[in-house]
């Protein structure tokens, strides 16, 4: 018996302009350089008309500085709620910085090689992966996972841009690195976000326990930092 033909409220004519899409070159380059701009654009002029002006422009400020080392999401986070933007709505704006990076460069690293800075620190980073694995054994062997929590923890490069590209030396396919950098930037930033939204509220209540609280983070970090910066000293004199 012949199949009867699938019925037009089906999903397929929904997905027709996106198969036509993939199967031009030209169409296809054109989505994969545009769309992650829309993207981040649209979402902006969403927070244009829900923030307040003032709000709205800081955040503009924390998500643009985001984009320059060494401004990372341990550091943007905690100044844009510092500054009284919503907590959710920061974490939201990093996470998503990250996401359409990720887009861009998944999409187009042939041609992000040559932008000018841009292109220069990728050869960079690419050719240091091989230091930054053997840093964190866990990334390999953990796969797309490791990429994950390479970009929730506020580590060297753990943005969207460096995911991005420690996930095309690990091997990963592009939907898979677009993933990773997703969940592993939303859990990375509303983690942060949720922390110093709640030492501020530790504050409000007991202002010894908060500056406890806040001791007890600034040592870990401090200590963390030392620990990194002499395991970096070490494997410069070996």
């Amino acid at each position: 018996m012949p199949h009867s033909p699938p019925p037009p409220w089906g999903l397929t004519p929904l997905l027709a302009p996106f198969d036509i899409i993939l199967e031009n070159p030209y169409l296809r380059r054109a989505f994969a350089l545009t769309f992650p701009f829309a993207f981040i654009i649209t979402y902006i002029l969403i927070m244009y008309h829900i923030l307040p002006e003032v709000q709205f422009f800081r955040l503009g400020g924390i998500m643009l500085a985001y984009f320059f080392p060494p401004a990372g999401k341990e550091s943007m986070i905690p100044l844009g709620i510092a500054l009284g933007i919503p907590w959710y709505f920061v974490a939201l704006s990093i996470a998503l910085v990250d996401v359409a990076s990720s887009m861009f460069l998944v999409w187009n690293f042939d041609l992000a090689l040559k932008i000018p800075l841009l292109g220069s620190w990728i050869n960079r980073f690419v050719e240091g992966g091989g230091k930054i694995i053997s840093r964190h054994r866990w990334l390999e062997g953990l796969y797309f996972f490791g990429l994950v929590g390479f970009i929730m923890f506020p580590l060297q490069g753990s943005g969207g841009v460096g995911g991005s590209l420690l996930g095309r030396i690990l091997g990963l396919k592009k939907l898979e690195v677009l993933a990773a950098v997703t969940l592993g930037a939303f859990i990375g930033c509303f983690a942060i976000a949720i922390g110093v939204e709640y030492v501020l509220i530790i504050l409000e209540k007991s202002l010894l326990l908060g500056l406890m609280v806040i001791l007890v983070a600034v040592t870990v970090l401090g200590s963390y930092l030392i620990t990194r910066y002499n395991r970096r000293k070490k494997g410069e004199d070996a």
